[in-house]
């Protein structure tokens, strides 16, 4: 069968690349540019543990390394502290702020070692061709040429040629935000901790800003950002270089250390999605799909959730026939976590970005609004959190011995260590991404049972058993707890780590049920149409 056409060469065609390759699916990523990125220190992305997580796992990388896990974070407001957070095993996970030069990179290298991947560079799309049995994209420059691929993915960024060329309108809003940027190698008063500073006290030159951000990077570089009031007041070298001295001195009460500026910029974040995701084997991911990223929210985050989840259902229509419903799933979950994410940014700028009124002078209104500001930048609630596909189509039904966990239907699983079947103790998150469903058995006490002992006893010859009948592969997995599961209950986890259902104990029909659910329903109809599709 043929590859997967990947379009465009940034984080997120990488990213589906090599979750493809995973998966055994070969791919073709036609790279408009040289194959390299040019190093900006200035252009970096916050990336959650669940994103962070997968880009390890793919890369093999310690990105934590060539990053900047944040110690802590901070909020001011004028020259009050209104919160402070600790990052440590305990509290919430610390985000990854890396330089995206450095990420892209990390996913080059690893894809330079994976077989089933090529990259095209000096390859720009100039026309998509679709039939029943497969797509045909044709390329200009240098290694112009004609293309054949099972399905084509448009990673292509904001600009998509893709999406032009399949004709799907892009609507929004223009410069919803704009950010001066700046990058530079100084000591600050807190070390690796994230500062979000509101309302600044000192005077400022040029437009005033509302906000600045001060993110750690390696080396003791700082990413700096300056929301700028909204129009299209020029921000000139001069300014921003009076913007860095003042701001510094604020921060080092008077005087500003010695600094070294190594790239600057305007970031202007416009908030816009597609109408649709999916026209027949062609697909939308990342900012090709939807733009995003005000108040803190990081658009990439949820490019990286799209290939993620694209990436099982293009393998399983790969490899055992198109099922339409399993691919058509896409569009329908992702459109929608980020549609619920537009619309969050969207009811809470005006409370945030308006000024005056009597928002302002309510009491504990400023801490709100921070809290606000908090989820964005830290990955929590409506703004930031992960999204959940609760009312996915591959929702199971009712199940009659369907039980509540910690986690629910559609959310992402938590990381907990699991025993696999060659008895070797991992990390659930570990096992994602290879195209198979993971059911989890827990079972207190198993940690310290050798696994000869406990695969022949109790409920463990039922659920294998159960396992080996569903209809796609699976892999079982025991753990010795999971938040909210009791004893001896089935957990039914998706390639890309959201829980299907949780089960009362060893239920076949009810597993079976579910498994099938999530692939779309209709196995046998849709593999039977993928065998004639080849």
């Amino acid at each position: 069968m043929d590859p997967v056409i990947i379009v465009g060469a940034g984080p997120v065609g990488l990213t589906l690349a090599l979750s493809l390759a995973r998966q055994d699916v070969p791919a073709v990523v036609l790279d408009e540019g040289p194959g390299k990125d040019e190093p900006r220190p200035a252009r970096t992305v916050v990336l959650r543990e669940d994103t962070a997580a997968l880009l390890e796992r793919l890369t093999g990388v310690a990105l934590g390394e060539q990053g900047v896990r944040w110690a802590g974070w901070r909020s001011l407001r004028r020259k009050q502290v209104m919160s402070e957070i600790t990052f440590d095993e305990a509290g919430p996970a610390a985000p990854l702020h890396i330089a995206q030069h450095t990420l892209t990179g990390a996913l080059r290298a690893a894809l330079a070692d994976e077989p089933l991947v090529r990259v095209a560079v000096d390859s720009r799309l100039d026309a998509i061709e679709q039939e029943r049995s497969g797509v045909t994209a044709r390329t200009r420059g240098t290694g112009g040429t004609w293309w054949r691929g099972s399905y084509l993915a448009g990673c292509d960024g904001p600009r998509s040629t893709v999406r032009k060329l399949q004709d799907i309108r892009f609507p929004g809003r223009t410069a919803v935000e704009r950010h001066a940027v700046a990058a530079l190698r100084v000591e600050l008063p807190w070390e690796a901790h994230a500062l979000l500073h509101r309302m600044p006290p000192w005077r400022q030159s040029g437009p005033p800003a509302g906000e600045v951000t001060a993110r750690p990077l390696p080396d003791g570089v700082w990413r700096l950002d300056w929301l700028l009031p909204p129009g299209k007041d020029l921000v000139t070298p001069d300014i921003l270089l009076a913007r860095v001295r003042e701001t510094l001195a604020g921060w080092s009460d008077g005087s500003a250390p010695v600094y070294d500026l190594l790239d600057t910029g305007v970031h202007t974040v416009h908030h816009r999605l597609a109408r649709r995701w999916r026209a027949g084997r062609v697909f939308l991911a990342g900012d090709a799909a939807h733009l995003l990223g005000a108040l803190g929210t990081q658009g990439l985050d949820e490019g990286l959730r799209d290939a993620d989840n694209l990436a099982w259902k293009l393998a399983a229509a790969w490899h055992h026939g198109p099922h339409e419903a399993l691919l058509d799933s896409y569009q329908t979950e992702r459109r929608a976590v980020v549609a619920a994410r537009l619309r969050a940014a969207d009811q809470a700028l005006p409370v945030l970005r308006g000024g005056g009124g009597l928002r302002h002078i309510v009491p504990g209104a400023a801490r709100s609004q921070d809290a606000l500001l908090a989820d964005g930048h830290l990955g929590r609630g409506p703004l930031g959190g992960p999204g959940t596909y609760a009312g996915s189509p591959l929702a199971p039904g009712r199940l009659e011995a369907e039980i509540a966990v910690g986690t629910p239907p559609g959310a992402p699983v938590t990381d907990v260590r699991v025993t696999a079947e060659d008895g070797s103790f991992v990390r659930l998150r570990d096992r994602l991404g290879r195209g198979a469903l993971l059911v989890v058995l827990i079972a207190p006490g198993t940690g310290v049972w050798d696994r000869r002992h406990w695969m022949s006893a109790g409920v463990m010859p039922r659920l294998a058993a159960a396992v080996t009948a569903l209809p796609h592969p699976a892999e079982l997995l025991v753990a010795e707890s999971y938040p909210g599961a009791p004893a001896h209950s089935v957990l039914l986890v998706r390639p890309d780590g959201h829980l299907v259902t949780a089960l009362s104990g060893v239920r076949p029909a009810d597993l079976y049920a579910a498994a099938e659910a999530t692939l779309g329903g209709a196995v046998k109809e849709g593999a039977e149409a993928g065998s004639g599709a080849r």
